[in-house]
């Protein structure tokens, strides 16, 4: 009998058999709960991830900033690294938490109004863009840490300044002309100006592009160029027979006078040229061309009078890939029919007028045309 009974006891093997209360889960699950739950979250001005957030000390911007310049590529660093100085200065000893909307938008004005007026400046709006950029990727990664709850980002409430509308065209052929005979004939070093201008107008390259040149990225055989572009793009651009061989005389006289990976592009005693280069060939075209120095011509014009003329002649796709665009957006299709290397061999073909090895091997159709892009 007493083993029995003690069977029967709730604390005996046999509980099992006693009914089972609800669970805390089963209760949540309640309409009534969870509505009354999402009504609290939404009056606290929170959401559901924010729950899942663990607090910690946060650090302030001077701390924290450095750590994200560290993280960026040498583009971010390149474009964000002035604007991460400046909101250390102005923001430097506030943690991340303490600064709102309001602070950001003045800061941002006050940046715009102290700009360094340039000669091809429009209002200050890519400045306060770049700024705004710098501030939302400092929340963004404080955010993907976990210092900052999800959401949390100030910057991301202001909207970016309007883009105006691109100045930028093609240049005409006596515009070209111009620019040549004045980079021909001025300056200390013309071989290597000419050379510059040529690159960028057979290839379409940013300036960027130019200047990570290796001296191993001359593919001589089938006269490609090695062309490392923003957002870490790397493609092989066709270049002519004259503009390969001008670049394996430059590497012979000023650089190792071997493939390597050492910049391409040198002065005469063999120092790797900077941008530099590229704004006093600009300022002294624009004081021999008044015209040029009042529309701001430069180096990323040559890119749109290149690719102008290709799409005008060979079709988006062609002039899609000449230019080394890999984004689609909306058109799905671009995706299926992208040009290949022949096609775009085949362009520049008739851009300078002359065989190329990957091109199809056909013969002259348009003289004229072949004359003007010459």
């Amino acid at each position: 009998m007493t083993q029995r009974r003690h069977a029967c006891t709730p604390h005996g093997p046999s509980r099992e058999r006693l009914p089972q209360m609800p669970s805390r889960r089963v209760m949540s699950n309640n309409p009534t709960t969870i509505r009354a739950a999402r009504f609290l979250i939404a009056q606290l001005g929170l959401t559901p991830d924010d729950l899942l957030w663990e607090p910690t000390d946060v650090p302030t911007f001077a701390e924290y900033v450095p750590r994200v310049a560290d993280a960026a590529g040498p583009g971010a660093r390149r474009t964000y690294g002035t604007y991460w100085t400046h909101i250390i200065t102005t923001f430097g000893d506030r943690p991340l938490d303490h600064v709102d909307a309001t602070d950001i938008e003045t800061f941002m004005r006050q940046i715009v109004d102290l700009r360094m007026i340039r000669r091809t400046d429009r209002g200050g709006h890519s400045t306060g863009e770049h700024l705004l950029a710098a501030m939302r990727t400092i929340y963004v990664h404080a955010i993907r840490d976990q210092i900052l709850p999800p959401h949390h980002n100030p910057a991301a409430a202001i909207p970016k300044p309007r883009r105006r509308p691109s100045l930028r065209r093609a240049l005409t052929n006596q515009e070209l002309a111009d620019i040549n005979n004045v980079v021909a004939t001025t300056g200390d070093d013309t071989p290597l100006d000419t050379l510059i201008l040529r690159l960028h107008t057979e290839t379409a390259c940013r300036r960027g592009g130019a200047l990570a040149l290796h001296e191993n990225d001359i593919e001589p055989r089938w006269c490609l160029l090695c062309l490392r572009e923003k957002n870490n793009t790397i493609r092989w651009q066709p270049a002519s027979p004259t503009l390969i061989q001008a670049l394996l005389r430059h590497r012979e006289q000023r650089g190792t006078r071997r493939p390597s990976p050492e910049p391409l592009l040198r002065y005469r005693d063999g120092t790797p040229i900077t941008s530099r280069r590229y704004d006093g060939l600009w300022r002294r075209v624009g004081n021999q061309l008044p015209w040029a120095a009042a529309q701001g011509i430069s180096t990323h014009w040559l890119r749109h009078t290149t690719l102008t003329w290709v799409e005008r002649h060979f079709g988006h796709a062609v002039a899609h890939a000449y230019a080394g665009h890999t984004d689609h957006h909306n058109d799905t299709t671009g995706i299926y029919t992208r040009a290949q290397l022949p096609e775009i061999a085949a362009a520049l073909s008739a851009l300078v007028g002359e065989p190329h090895p990957l091109a199809p091997q056909q013969p002259i159709s348009n003289p004229a045309l072949h004359n003007a892009a010459r």
